[in-house]
């Protein structure tokens, strides 16, 4: 055996054990990771802000502070607001439930020639066996539905500590990481991280001004048709269709057309038009005039990376995956060296002209040389 063999078997067995370790303690933090990773992400979203009082002469801890009771009170008022819209919707259907269900069995009883009766369909429900499993499940479910509720507000609760945490000791934190960086390279970390700051903030308050304006649109709509809720249906379609991409649009419009639905079916199609057409205005009119300047990027680059990030983070890799795109597009554009593009036909879409003369010009030249007569040949 060469002396060399057993040190070398060693050193791979040491290797593949580490490597097992290391990708048994990624596995077992890749919670932790996705948390710190959004607040990285939410930190670069408020620090314009934050910046920008700090500069007028506030601390930067009362200034990140500050902001963040803010977005709490938001959120906090956005959630109550549709907290009672719905506690409110679901009194109401319980008292028209009667209603319905007498409205039903008429209907029934008028098209298929039966003799229903509300006591009998509600005995046959009371006694039904999927009500009673549904009742035992529901029962059974309701410590994983309280599990389940602790543990994202101590998720929400880690991911606003350590944004605030990134957001308050930003200068301290850039410090740190160029310290042990040679001098090139901390300008190219400062500017990754200025584009960052820029494109994510850019993201974020451009996706709440078009929140806004179609919470207006959205509300106006709903007060016309004399719909209930109109304030809390018109904040949750304007949050929703713009910080939940691909589906949010769908999944917004989904609330307001059922409670329309409850006043009049016509103005749940009504709610339907009116949410399509105002989708292709914001596609195509208002957001490249509001994010032209902070996410420059192409529609296709924006869907692909937003299916990119669902399938590596979900929900969160969706959420985050315009402003990363962008701040990686202008990262690299930096530095990507361009050249004037020459003046081809082929650039704008059309074919080049061989030899410098067209198809068609040369056989008309052919067509010409056909119809002269030979030299010499004169007629007589």
């Amino acid at each position: 055996m060469p002396r060399w063999l057993p040190r070398a078997m060693v050193l791979a067995l040491a290797l593949v054990a580490c490597f097992q370790l290391g990708s048994w303690a990624f596995y077992q933090l890749i919670g932790l990771l996705t948390n710190i990773l959004i607040a990285f992400f939410l930190a670069l979203a408020i620090e314009p802000a934050v910046g920008r009082m700090s500069a007028r002469g506030m601390r930067r801890g009362l200034a990140t502070f500050l902001v963040f009771l803010g977005v709490v009170i938001a959120g906090a008022g956005f959630v109550f607001l549709l907290g009672s819209m719905l506690a409110g919707q679901i009194v109401d259907m319980v008292e028209e439930f009667p209603k319905y269900l007498d409205s039903v069995i008429n209907w029934t009883n008028h098209t298929f020639h039966t003799e229903l009766s509300r006591l009998d369909v509600q005995d046959s429900l009371l006694h039904s066996d999927w009500l009673q499993k549904y009742v035992q499940n529901s029962a059974s479910g309701v410590l994983d539905v309280s599990a389940t509720v602790l543990g994202g507000l101590f998720r929400l609760l880690t991911v606003f500590l350590f944004a605030f945490y990134f957001a308050a000791d930003g200068p301290r934190l850039r410090r740190a990481l160029c310290s042990v960086l040679p001098p090139a390279k901390q300008a190219e970390v400062l500017r990754a991280w200025e584009i960052a700051v820029t494109k994510t903030g850019g993201y974020l308050y451009s996706r709440g001004l078009m929140a806004l304006v179609s919470g207006i649109a959205h509300y106006i709509l709903l007060v016309a048709l004399d719909v209930p809720y109109a304030p809390a249906l018109a904040m949750w379609v304007g949050l929703v269709s713009q910080f939940i991409p691909t589906i949010g649009t769908y999944l917004a419009g989904a609330l307001p057309m059922l409670l329309a639905f409850t006043v009049d079916p016509w103005y749940a199609l009504w709610v339907l038009v009116f949410v399509v057409i105002y989708q292709q205005f914001e596609n195509y009119v208002l957001q490249p005039k509001l994010t032209s300047k902070a996410v420059d990027i192409h529609p296709a680059v924006a869907f692909g990376s937003v299916i990119a990030g669902t399938a590596l983070l979900g929900a969160v890799g969706a959420l985050i995956a315009i402003p990363a795109a962008a701040t990686l597009q202008a990262f690299l554009g930096a530095y990507v060296k361009r050249y004037d593009v020459t003046d081809d036909p082929r650039v704008h879409g059309r074919r080049r002209p061989r030899d410098g003369v067209s198809l068609r010009a040369r056989m008309r030249a052919s067509l010409r040389q056909g119809r002269t007569p030979p030299p010499g040949n004169t007629g007589g």
